[in-house]
């Protein structure tokens, strides 16, 4: 199967958005400070990994469609979707809000793509489902550092 253009754009937009991910999970990895240091910084490298090795996967699809992937910097700063990351270093408690408003907006490009994916091409789909799920679960894993338990009812328990 050759992808089409649309197919083909598709799957370059989530390959940018994975490439920023990366990249800005590394900053992020290296000027991180604060509480929590330890864990944080060790997350980041995971995501940081786990970002890498997607891009290389939707990159690797590409090429196996017959599409060119496009991961030059000039290329990825003009069409991700992720906003800018901050200079300097940054406070444990903002790294996590940032990263995890980076990993949610890389899993909406591959949900808002991911239909016409699905038409196209089921099997580059699964791929996509895998991505979804890979992000999302760090999502909900770095989230987690900045969340407060629920307080219980002291007499139902709940």
């Amino acid at each position: 199967m050759k992808a089409n253009k649309q197919l083909s754009d598709n799957l370059q937009a989530v390959l940018v958005d994975l490439i920023e991910l990366h990249i800005q999970t590394k900053q992020a990895h290296w000027n991180v400070v604060g509480i929590n240091f330890r864990d944080t910084h060790l997350i980041l490298d995971e995501v940081t990994d786990a970002a890498r090795e997607l891009s290389d996967e939707v990159a690797e699809r590409m090429r196996a469609l017959h599409a060119l992937p496009d991961g030059r910097s000039e290329t990825v700063t003009a069409t991700s979707t992720l906003s800018k990351f901050p200079e300097d270093q940054i406070d444990t408690a903002e790294v996590v809000s940032l990263i995890t408003a980076r990993l949610d907006a890389a899993a909406a490009t591959c949900r808002r793509v991911h239909d016409e994916v699905d038409e196209a091409d089921p099997t580059t789909a699964d791929l996509l489902h895998k991505v979804i799920e890979t992000l999302e679960q760090y999502a909900w894993m770095v989230s987690a550092e900045s969340l407060k338990p629920r307080k219980r009812n002291a007499t139902t328990g709940l």
